[in-house]
């Protein structure tokens, strides 16, 4: 039983039917009488429509209904609602615009549903659609992050002519200003930090339901926090009670924050359901996925780093343009302006200021991916203290060091918003230098240059929030619920989505219970099962889940030790719980908690008054986030003749608080570099300027990482418990991302700064590497021969 205690490395225990291919994705569903939904998207940027002739398509073979953005304004469906607001220029709130589940007159980027066509099969749908004619009147478009708010460019948004959807600072500004003209050196350089497609193995699908025996609406959907969804849907959409509506998320293939976000689909199936009266159904394909799935990062940044003459940070600023899309997805002005806290990085800096302008541009919105506007705030610091190294001289490990957050000093007020409660940032970055052998980077970098390789190392230190916001952290929820059988059952607010959920609670059950693993049944992702939950995203499952599992676990002890007294015939002051027996101290006499659960529901077995049953629920908040941290060692080869770059080795050493799974952590940790390296070195999204089309919309043209790209992983931890959770857990889901961006381009910069190359932005393809070093050695060559 203990094997699944704390800190195991036990092998996650949901694997066995996903593996046998049992798994059951919401595609997977099937219903009776069920019809398939196939959305006409627009093919530009931006357009009005002047009509839509249904006529041919509505006569088409297998053909049940066509529902345009007119049909559900006259059924009186709302728009989706934006999660965080900020100012514009003037002061006043920024503005909205209205996210329709349909275009009503106009469309504002390439993929935008625009009518949604219910048929018998798929096929029929698809084949109906194609006979829908629409009168287009082409408008110009903008989708360039950087040009979005210039003078002369397309407005997306005629109550936005500027298309500055809010300007938001923090930090002290003139504190800034003034280390910034006292200061020895000033290192300056701007960052594009590229826009990327999530890209989860399942793409988005929803089956929605409508009962009109009691008006209730079923939503199947892959999502990563079903009440969250529940609730924008009955309020904001269909302007309906919640307790109208259930949302159910079974097996999910991948999340990484862009299923976190509520979407026109999600919606039509419902109203498409009622209107039809029969279950409707839809998949994207993959696509449809890359204009229809909300996008992520794409900002530009001018940083600028000021230090004295002994290479001390006396302040740091940041101006950042970031792209929202057309329209703000549910998370979207969160992702560009609540995490600026990790520009702090690990460092003493002692003032910094940040300004996030928003803009509007005719491309899909973004959203959080995984980071959520960390690996951005580490990639800034982390680069320019790197560009700062090589022009001043100073060596990178050692800059780092002296200005870095001693272990004494926490917690730990940083020149910015927060609030580090622990950490041992030098110890890490010491562990981590060992573990890449550092000392041998001179002796690997003259061995490949032999081979004719550009060699370069790049670290990164790296710290993030999570489980916040730091300002309110958000509550979770847990029940515990024994049968009269004795097996219990735990239902989470939390959503797993290839975590590993189901083991981690079973080893919280047996770390705090004493339960063996197959007594636990793990169930989540119902709103009519599991009474609350905030879902899972900002990797806060096991700080925030544990923290509300903990209590319960508690309740569930104080009234075990009232139904052991009585069996025992001991005062219930005089029972102890220890590795899931009660006993009465100082004898020998004991009963285990499975016999205590099977006497809670018989009544002669119980205290007189004794509610029956033995559950409890806990809705925790947290009293503030947790900060994971580490650091990352990249190498990385370069061939000049391809400008093919290659990952030879990686190490990373995290301190993510107590370490629940050894086997868990590595996977997250993995995961999160794959993801982090694959924008560094290949993925973009790219958008023609002119006509704003999606360049890179299939996997002919949008790279991604593969298995073969990347070496075997070195990971170390150092553990330093959180003090804001009572199980010290601080989170891991997204810090391999953090840590990798800044790592493999720092590794990139260095083997590319002998050549007299700065800096390179992302995304290091071998195209773009190739004409680089050759722009290089162009501007080294005599002028005349």
């Amino acid at each position: 039983m203990r094997e699944f205690d704390l800190g195991r490395a036990v092998p996650r225990t949901e694997d066995f039917p996903l593996l046998r291919g049992r798994g059951r994705y919401t595609d997977d569903i099937a219903l009776p009488r069920q019809a398939h939904l196939y959305v006409l998207r627009s093919p530009h940027a931006s357009a009005r429509m002047r009509a839509i002739d249904l006529g041919a398509a509505t006569a088409a073979p297998g053909v049940v209904a066509i529902l345009t953005g007119k049909d559900a304004e006259r059924d009186g469906l709302g728009t989706f609602s934006s999660a965080v607001q900020r100012k514009r220029p003037d002061g006043t709130a920024n503005f909205v615009p209205p996210y329709r589940v349909l275009a009503l007159d106009r469309v504002r980027h390439v993929g935008e549903p625009v009518a949604a066509v219910i048929a018998e099969t798929l096929s029929a749908a698809k084949d109906a659609a194609e006979l829908l004619d629409v009168d287009w009147e082409i408008l110009p478009s903008v989708t360039d992050t950087a040009a979005a708010s210039l003078p002369g460019t397309a407005a997306v948004w005629d109550d936005v002519p500027d298309n500055i959807c809010f300007i938001h600072r923090v930090g002290d500004k003139a504190a800034v200003d003034a280390a910034f003209a006292r200061a020895r050196h000033v290192v300056a350089q701007r960052f594009r930090i590229s826009r990327v497609a999530a890209n989860p193995m399942e793409g988005r699908t929803a089956l929605g339901v409508y009962d009109e025996r009691d008006g209730r609406y079923t939503l199947y959907a892959g999502l990563q926090g079903v009440h969250r969804t529940r609730v924008e849907l009955a309020s904001s959409i269909f302007r309906l009670p919640t307790s109208r509506f259930r949302v159910v998320s079974p097996d999910v293939g991948g999340g990484f924050g862009m299923k976190g976000s509520a979407f026109p689909e999600l919606a039509l199936v419902l109203w498409a359901a009622r209107r039809i009266g029969r279950p409707v159904k839809w998949t994207a394909e993959r696509s449809e996925s890359f204009i229809a799935d909300h996008h992520a990062r794409d900002n530009v940044s001018d940083v600028a780093l000021a230090l004295d003459e002994h290479g001390m940070f006396l302040a740091l600023r940041v101006e950042t343009v970031a792209n929202l899309g057309a329209f703000l997805a549910t998370m979207g002005v969160h992702v560009a302006t609540n995490n600026l806290g990790g520009l702090a990085g690990t460092y003493t800096t002692p003032y910094l200021h940040a300004t996030v302008t928003g803009v509007f541009s005719n491309t899909s919105a973004t959203c959080p991916y995984r980071g959520a506007g960390r690996p951005e705030a580490s990639y800034c610091i982390e680069r320019i203290i790197d560009i700062a190294a090589r022009d001043i001289g100073f060596d990178p490990v050692e800059l780092r060091r002296r200005n870095m957050i001693p272990a004494e000093a926490m917690p730990y007020k940083t020149g910015l918003v927060f609030t580090y409660d622990s950490g041992e940032f030098e110890k890490t970055l010491d562990m981590a230098l060992e573990l890449a052998d550092w000392t041998g980077v001179a002796a690997r970098r003259a061995e490949a240059r032999r081979r004719g390789k550009l060699y370069g190392a790049g670290l990164a230190s790296v710290i993030e929030i999570a489980g916040g916001p730091a300002d309110f952290p958000l509550e979770e929820a847990i029940e515990i619920r024994f049968d009269p059988t004795g097996h219990a059952t735990v239902l989470a607010g939390t959503h797993s989505h290839g975590q590993g959920h189901e083991t981690m609670y079973r080893q919280f059950a047996g770390h705090l219970l004493g339960l063996a693993p197959e007594r636990v049944r793990i169930l989540y992702g119902d709103t009519d099962a599991v009474f609350h939950g905030r879902g899972t995203f900002g990797s806060r499952s096991a700080s925030v889940g544990g923290a509300a599992f903990v209590v319960a676990a508690r309740k569930i002890i104080d009234k075990g030790k009232i139904i052991a007294g009585h069996l025992l015939e001991a005062s219930a002051l005089d029972i102890e719980f220890a590795d899931g027996r009660f006993s009465v101290a100082g004898t020998d006499r004991t009963v285990d908690l499975a016999e205590v659960a099977v006497a809670s529901f018989i009544p002669q077995r119980v205290p007189r008054g004794l509610e029956l049953g033995l559950d409890a629920r806990a809705v925790v908040t947290p009293p503030g986030p947790t900060f994971p941290n580490g650091c990352h060692v990249c190498e990385v080869e370069i061939d000049p003749e391809t400008g093919v770059v290659k990952i030879v080795r990686y190490t990373v050493v995290d301190d993510v608080g107590r370490v629940v799974n050894p086997l868990l952590l590595k996977g997250q940790i993995h995961g999160g570099i794959a993801q982090g390296a694959g924008q560094a070195l290949c993925e973009a999204l790219i958008y023609d300027h002119a006509s704003g089309q999606l360049l890179t919309g299939s996997f002919m043209d949008y790279c991604m990482p593969r298995a073969d790209d990347l070496p075997s992983f070195a990971v170390g931890s150092n553990e330093v418990p959180a003090k804001t959770n009572p199980l010290g857990i601080k989170g891991a889901g997204e810090a391999g991302t953090v840590g990798a961006l800044p790592a493999v381009l720092n590794a990139v910069n260095d083997a590319l700064g002998p050549l007299g190359i700065r800096h390179f932005d992302m995304p290091a393809t071998p195209e773009r590497l190739w004409r680089a070093i050759r722009d290089a050695e162009a501007k080294k060559m005599p002028l005349s021969q």
